[in-house]
């Protein structure tokens, strides 16, 4: 059975939002906390958003399907390794770019830069929180996950109100693609991390007369 279809006159008005996740960092920020850090994208990382470009390029080339159009516009978090994959994927659609505050990552505050081995034997109760209850904990000098919450759902509202009936691109992070998800699935906070959004992830949701459709989820075009 088809789900609900809201229909204004004859037509629908159908808005398509791809949420991709920024491509493999370099290797110095690996295994380390970088929510906020300014750290741009590896060779891999590189060649990971190439293969998305061809992948968006491919489906907005099949015109009888009306899923299938060019980019009105890219959005990206202002850190250097979604604004350079963002590029990538700009350079090669022939999109604008926007860059906007709000889709950036959490600020993990006083964790920026650490190991998590660091992390865990310099603040071991907040480790311990944040293992267990990861949108409980509120980072030292940084942002909590609530906070976090607020800025991108209406960043993310600001943006598709603004391009109702188009089909655009959202290049941020992994954080800010489970925010948004998860409010489209109406899933508690608690199950956000059963969200994978593995380096270069690409999510389509659509929306139909103001209804979230997750439409793709995690697809991979890696390197």
């Amino acid at each position: 059975m088809d789900g609900p279809r809201a229909v204004t006159g004859t037509q629908e008005l159908t808005t398509r939002i791809w949420l991709i996740r920024h491509g493999e960092p370099v290797e110095e920020a690996r295994q380390r906390c970088y929510g906020s850090l300014d750290v741009g994208l590896s060779e891999t990382g590189r060649r990971q958003m190439v293969g998305v470009a061809e992948y968006l390029a491919a489906e907005s080339l099949v015109k009888e399907n009306p899923a299938k159009q060019p980019l009105s516009a890219i959005y990206a978090s202002p850190l250097s390794r979604t604004r350079e994959s963002a590029g990538i994927l700009a350079a090669a659609l022939q999109s604008p770019l926007e860059i906007s505050a709000g889709l950036r990552e959490i600020n993990f505050g006083d964790f920026e830069g650490l190991t998590y081995d660091e992390i865990a034997a310099r603040h071991p109760d907040l480790y311990r929180l944040w293992m267990e209850r990861p949108t409980q904990i509120r980072f030292p000098n940084g942002e909590s996950f609530s906070e976090m919450r607020v800025r991108v759902l209406e960043t993310f509202d600001e943006i598709r109100q603004n391009h109702a009936g188009q089909t655009i691109a959202m290049v941020s992070h992994g954080g800010v693609n489970r925010i948004v998800l998860a409010w489209a699935l109406q899933m508690p906070d608690e199950c956000l991390f059963r969200l994978a959004q593995d380096h270069a992830a690409v999510n389509l949701l659509e929306f139909i007369e103001g209804v979230p459709i997750v439409k793709m989820l995690n697809h991979s075009k890696a390197a």
